[in-house]
């Protein structure tokens, strides 16, 4: 068997964990009305006894369906570089009023929250990054997870993540984490995962799609694990007047993502969803036993794994752009100022 990774200890789970997979309505470019959806849920299924609840890609901030940002090979214009800045502006930092305010519902609540954030280092200007954001019942700034490879134009408007942000978090005794959309279809990244000892994986996303629905079922059965995915709904509509200048959602149907959100079991099942058409909640009560069940015929990192003959290297050092040695000091530049693989202004423990 290949030995327990040390920053975990062992697991302790004594029962069921009640789960909420929340599909909510869109708010891009709208943060405030998107955290506001979030302590609203929050507190509503922590009263009907979740200890987790989930909350899509990007939810914070915007995913932004259909636009280009006046973008084309070689060239950009005024209008799409105005309307970054205004999806800058939309986007929150780690730490900050927003992050503290899902830090604080997650905190009254008692639950683990996870939620999609467009994320900005603190300055003026600079990268995004799409990250999952953990929020523990404990309260304190959040474990964070920056998307390691954006897909096709997403690379427009976000950077890429390292390997310092790949945590895995307990509830209850249960440990829990994830990958964003199309991260999942990154073998040696679920691997990695997978030797982190996940047992609730998480995949907030942006695919509506049926074949979606295809990945996250294998990744239940190849880690024997439980999967959430999700998703959120999105219209048209939902984007404020203003934000597209040039038209590049003209032509664009009203429903721009119908969801899609769903609970997978280790053995493959289907236990909830998949939700299309309309914000939901899906609420699921995990049972430990099913993990033992499963693993007994199958342990991706355990005894059907040959470390003989493959092996796995994760460099979780963090990699800055910048670093700074010598004598001299200069100065703190604050929390991930540098880039992704800065520090995250927080304690990292397991």
């Amino acid at each position: 068997m290949i030995p327990e990774p040390p920053e975990l200890s062992p697991s302790k789970m004594d029962g069921e964990l009640s789960v909420s997979v929340v599909q909510p309505r869109a708010h891009p470019f709208d943060p405030e009305g998107a955290v506001r959806a979030v302590e609203e849920g929050v507190r509503t299924e922590a009263a009907r006894g979740a200890r987790l609840v989930l909350f899509p890609e990007a939810f914070v901030g915007g995913y932004p369906w259909g636009l280009r940002f006046g973008t084309a090979v070689g060239g950009r214009t005024d209008a799409g570089k105005e309307m970054y800045r205004r999806y800058w502006a939309s986007a929150i930092t780690i730490p900050g009023p927003e992050s503290d305010r899902l830090a604080r519902v997650a905190r009254e609540a008692g639950v683990l929250l996870g939620v999609g954030v467009v994320e900005r280092l603190p300055g003026r200007g600079g990268t995004l990054y799409c990250t999952l954001a953990w929020y523990g019942p404990e309260g304190g700034p959040p474990r964070i997870h920056r998307k390691l490879k954006p897909t096709a134009a997403e690379r427009l408007v976000w950077g890429e993540g390292d390997g310092s942000t790949l945590p895995v978090v307990e509830v209850d005794g249960w440990r829990a984490g994830g990958l964003i959309c199309w991260e999942n279809y990154m073998p040696l990244a679920r691997t990695a995962m997978y030797g982190k000892g996940i047992e609730v994986y998480a995949a907030p996303t942006a695919d509506d799609r049926d074949r979606w629905q295809s990945t996250l079922r294998h990744i239940a059965v190849e880690g024997r694990c439980y999967v959430l995915g999700c998703n959120q709904y999105v219209l048209r509509s939902h984007y404020p007047e203003g934000v597209d200048p040039e038209g590049e959602l003209d032509g664009s149907p009203d429903e721009m993502c119908r969801g899609g959100s769903v609970v997978y079991g280790p053995d493959g099942s289907c236990l909830a969803g998949p939700l299309h058409g309309a914000p939901g909640v899906l609420r699921v009560a995990l049972d430990p036993g099913a993990l033992a069940r499963e693993r007994f015929e199958f342990d991706p990192v355990g005894h059907y794994a040959r470390p003989d003959v493959f092996r796995l290297s994760v460099n979780e050092e963090a990699s800055p752009s910048v670093s700074f040695e010598g004598g001299g000091s200069p100065g703190r530049a604050g929390p991930g100022r540098l880039g992704p693989g800065a520090e995250q202004g927080f304690e990292d423990t397991p």
